[in-house]
């Protein structure tokens, strides 16, 4: 009978230990997820087949959990190229991209990132960032908001990229993907294919931030305003509106399911906004 050795599998889990998630935080889930495999392949009884595709499965995990942050943002430029292309976007000389161009022209290099902007031609009103730091805003939300509404919705979202928040979603998303396994068995993240990539829009569309990390994107949405000398009085009254979609049918409703207890959001940043 062939033997099979667990001195990889001992050594993916030992490492696992040290694995970080886009935050800085332990990866506790990635560890957890490798011994639920290990004790599985360590169970009598086992054949040796058997045991090889559960440490082989240990290990695909091990793969996920310490996939860099560098690969995980060239799976969301990867992400977002596709979307641009399945999304509508709007095309340089459409009056919604030539305001957006016009409101974050000085935020493409912005707190050390290199960001990016485009409008989806849509009703829904929404607006998200990936890791890669690119930002989609839909014109449902342009439609909206004014200038300066607008402009602390995209800091919002600019607070998620810096703050790492897109990028531990991605991670989490990716660890859940199809796609993942395929680039795995290939050494790396390679490119997915545009299925995959579907599917893991979908899981990162499923996903929602915590509460503190929307309170971390609101206060630095208001200190990116204060930075530019913008009005800070315009997050509430951005969140004031996002509050009146509740209720509203036709994908009025988008942003109120991502960013939910507008009102007292906006109750939170007239405050903040007001303090000395």
């Amino acid at each position: 009978m062939k033997k099979f050795s667990l001195s990889a599998v001992a050594l993916a889990l030992l490492l696992s230990g040290c694995a970080t998630t886009g935050d800085g935080s332990k990866s506790g889930s990635g560890t957890s997820a490798i011994s639920s495999v290990l004790g599985a392949a360590t169970a009598g009884g086992s054949s040796s087949s058997s045991t090889e595709n559960k440490a082989g499965a240990a290990l695909d995990v091990f793969k996920a959990v310490t996939v860099s942050d560098e690969e995980l943002k060239t799976v969301s430029l990867q992400y977002r190229n596709y979307e641009d292309r399945t999304e509508n976007a709007a095309p340089a000389n459409n009056k919604y991209a030539q305001r957006l161009a016009r409101l974050t022209k000085k935020h493409v290099n912005e707190d050390g990132m290199k960001l990016n902007f485009k409008v989806y031609l849509s009703k829904d009103v929404n607006a998200n960032a990936t890791a890669d730091g690119s930002i989609r805003v839909y014109s449902g939300l342009m439609d909206m908001m004014n200038d300066q509404e607008l402009l602390g919705v995209i800091g919002h979202e600019i607070g998620h990229v810096k703050l790492q928040h897109s990028l531990s979603a991605m991670r989490t998303a990716y660890m859940a993907s199809a796609g993942r396994k395929a680039a795995s068995a290939a050494g790396g993240v390679g490119r997915l294919a545009d299925s995959d990539l579907g599917a893991l829009g979908e899981k990162l569309v499923n996903s929602q931030f915590s509460q503190s990390q929307e309170t971390a994107a609101d206060d630095y949405g208001l200190a990116f305003m204060k930075k530019h000398k913008y009005k800070v009085q315009a997050m509430e009254s951005a969140f004031r509106k996002i509050a009146s979609l509740s209720g509203k049918s036709g994908g009025m409703d988008a942003m109120l399911s991502t960013h939910p207890d507008a009102g007292g959001r906006a109750d939170r940043m007239r405050d903040l906004a007001s303090a000395k």
